[in-house]
């Protein structure tokens, strides 16, 4: 059988990890299912063998032509959940249509399952509350899989992810529209990782002998959103963002932006550091941006 490895929303972070693979230059064949010709592009211009496939409206003969070729190879599912509700209806409807399914999987969830635990560290025995729809919809995603690789008796890791940033992945239009910020002594804690640290610790994972484990994928010090907007402005050469309280934030920011300012967290990596022999290439924010 064919070595294949497949990649499913085939974006940023998908071509990122494919990089890897790719310049490890291994007998590997590496397939990628994106929504739109611009991903589909880009992901051929990489060598990169790509189809562009609406999951939500897959033909029958495309789900099958799909699970023949994923028959068990490794996936990545990289694809966000829809945009409403509190279910992620498209893995589960994903995980269904594979009538011959892949041997192993990463996901990637958010650290936003753990809610508001109000600037208390925590790790991933940290119960998980959920207060956004979004979060719903990730927690979702995890017990669907979780469930469905006990019943398929496959490998699964699951990778809990905060904010991710890069030099291309930067809030810099915010910044220069002078959109306002949480005063600091209002802002809650939160954390983050950079894009290459996350693509890197997704191959890890993928190629870990450990299976049926989740991780939080952040970087080693958490601070205010109100401190990395600043840290941002100053390696942009910009000015700091103007801060208001956090009333006036609920009465002029938009909801969502409101719900992650509401939530406070401060997150461990030590388990995936511990297990995975992780070193991460940018253990903080000012080593990511210099």
């Amino acid at each position: 059988m064919e070595n294949k490895l497949w990649i499913i929303g085939c974006g940023d972070i998908g071509r990122r990890v494919a990089n890897l693979y790719l310049q490890e230059k291994q007998a590997m064949i590496i397939n990628a299912l994106v929504s739109s010709k611009a991903s589909k592009n880009s992901c051929e211009t990489m060598g990169i063998h790509t189809t562009a496939l609406d999951l939500d409206s897959m033909s029958r003969e495309e789900v099958t032509n799909l699970s023949n070729e994923i028959n068990n190879n490794k996936l990545f599912y990289f694809t966000p959940p829809p945009r409403a509700g509190r279910e992620d209806t498209r893995l589960k409807q994903f995980l269904a249509s594979l009538v011959k399914p892949p041997k192993r999987i990463v996901l990637i969830s958010t650290t936003g399952v753990y809610g508001d635990s109000k600037g208390e560290w925590i790790d991933e025995k940290t119960a998980t509350n959920p207060q956004a729809d979004r979060a719903y919809r990730r927690l979702s995603a995890e017990t669907t899989l979780q469930q469905w690789a006990q019943i398929r008796q496959r490998e699964y890791i699951i990778l809990r992810v905060p904010g991710i940033y890069a030099k291309d992945r930067l809030p810099l239009a915010r910044l220069k529209k002078g959109l306002p910020v949480v005063k600091t002594s209002q802002a809650g804690w939160t954390n983050r990782i950079h894009a290459d640290d996350l693509a890197m610790i997704c191959q890890r994972a993928m190629d870990s002998s450990i299976s049926g484990e989740i991780y939080n994928v952040t970087d080693d010090h958490p601070s205010t959103m109100t401190e990395y907007f600043n840290q941002v402005a100053d390696y942009a050469g910009l000015a700091h963002p103007p801060q208001i309280s956090m009333q006036q934030a609920k009465a002029t920011l938009s909801a969502g932006m409101v719900s992650y300012l509401q939530e406070s967290r401060r997150i461990s990596n030590k388990k995936i550091v511990a297990q995975l022999g992780i070193e991460l290439q940018f253990p903080n924010l000012e080593k990511g941006l210099k």
